[in-house]
């Protein structure tokens, strides 16, 4: 149904892919192109085999009980026989949690707009590949098949996504902060407002023109990767860097993906619990460094998923935590690896908290946490850290 409907509406396909930052940079996309184009994107997550087809159709959600997909089958045979409305771009993620997953969802929609956001050393899903290389050619999928019309959308800091300009025949766009990026992000800096984290600010750089670009409710350079990204899909498209920044004031950080929460006894939460990979914990990391607080708390769940590589990145995140973090709760058997190397690093016993789930952990946070505190909540999402959240936002 949804290769149907593809044939049918023949609307231009923008795909995204990545091992992190693949909906923030969805998002980032969506709010430029809808000031120019009538856009759907994919809901939440919705980048597996069932996911990518439902957004394809159009409006459905994965709940609804047994009579879910005969409705879904029902409704989008309905629409395609008698014919509705259809957006002119669909914007889709494309993950790849196993060898094969692209080459599938690709068999369903070819973009012709292709980006990938970022790999790292030790990407997420790198437990069902034979190492880092094998995750970057699934992913390298995505660039292959682009029309030699079509824009591969290339992270310039990431070596292995910059290496796939080799294995396109698409027009490269490069993105991100180093200096040779065809779009660059400078003049970096997390904003403080009535000394509360209001956002960041930056400098879009291209063709020797530069905007200056400000993000309210956003934190990290993470987020200005993803505004990079879409900057550059705004620019295949033909908008002007101008229309592009005054497009991106309309971003809206993702949910669980470092949006700033009223915690209680005056606390802020940094909830950026929805997943963890290594490159997303040195990221939450590196922004919480950045912020101002009286005191900087973490709460740190497993990184699943890395098969292998599991105690040496949970130790690397324990020696980066002890300079940054006053208190570490850890939660899960992989993070107790966290705990150990932060003490080994300096922090003090008293100072860590180590548990097995995050509903024995929830109450201890809850007593443990003071006035004018900032606490990281991340982790990978079957940990459950909302749980943790949900106990200490202030309702």
């Amino acid at each position: 149904l949804a290769r149907w409907a593809i044939r049918k509406y023949q609307p231009g396909i923008i795909g995204i892919t990545g091992s992190v930052g693949k909906t923030s940079t969805k998002e980032a996309v969506l709010a430029v192109l809808r000031q120019i184009r009538k856009v759907r994107a994919s809901s939440g997550n919705f980048n597996n085999e069932f996911g990518l087809p439902l957004t394809i159709l159009g409006g459905w959600t994965k709940s609804g009980g047994i009579f879910f997909w005969p409705k879904v089958i029902a409704v989008s045979l309905f629409r395609l026989l008698i014919g509705t409305a259809y957006p002119e771009v669909l914007i889709l993620e494309y993950g790849a949690d196993k060898p094969g997953d692209l080459k599938y969802l690709l068999d369903i929609a070819r973009p012709q707009i292709g980006i990938v956001t970022a790999i790292g050393d030790i990407p997420v899903h790198v437990e069902f590949y034979s190492g880092p290389d094998a995750v970057a050619r699934e992913k390298s999928r995505l660039v292959e098949t682009l029309p030699a019309q079509g824009f591969a959308i290339l992270n310039f800091d990431d070596d292995a996504v910059y290496d796939m300009r080799e294995r396109t025949r698409a027009h490269v766009m490069t993105y991100g902060f180093g200096e040779r990026a065809e779009i660059r992000a400078t003049n970096f800096e997390n904003r403080m407002e009535n000394g509360e984290p209001a956002g960041i600010a930056f400098k879009l750089e291209y063709g020797g023109s530069f905007v200056p670009v400000r993000l309210d409710g956003a934190f990290g350079k993470v987020q200005a990767y993803a505004a990079a990204a879409a900057a550059a899909v705004g620019l295949a498209f033909g908008m002007n860097l101008v229309k592009i920044s005054e497009a991106l004031s309309y971003y809206q950080v993702p949910p669980r993906r470092g949006k700033i929460l009223q915690g209680i006894k005056e606390t802020r939460i940094f909830d950026d619990c929805y997943n963890a990979s290594p490159l997303s914990m040195h990221a939450a990391i590196d922004t919480l460094k950045e912020l101002k607080a009286k005191r900087k708390v973490a709460v740190f769940g497993d990184m699943l998923e890395i098969g292998k590589y599991a105690i040496e990145a949970h130790e690397e995140i324990g020696r980066l935590a002890a300079k940054v973090f006053d208190v570490i709760f850890t939660i899960g058997p992989r993070a107790r690896f966290i705990a150990d190397t932060a003490n080994k690093a300096g922090l003090a016993k008293k100072k860590i908290f180590v548990f097995d789930t995050a509903d024995e952990a929830k109450m201890i946070v809850q007593d443990v946490i003071a006035k004018g505190d900032l606490i990281l909540v991340k982790g990978s999402r079957a940990m459950g850290l909302e749980k943790v959240i949900e106990e200490i936002k202030q309702s």
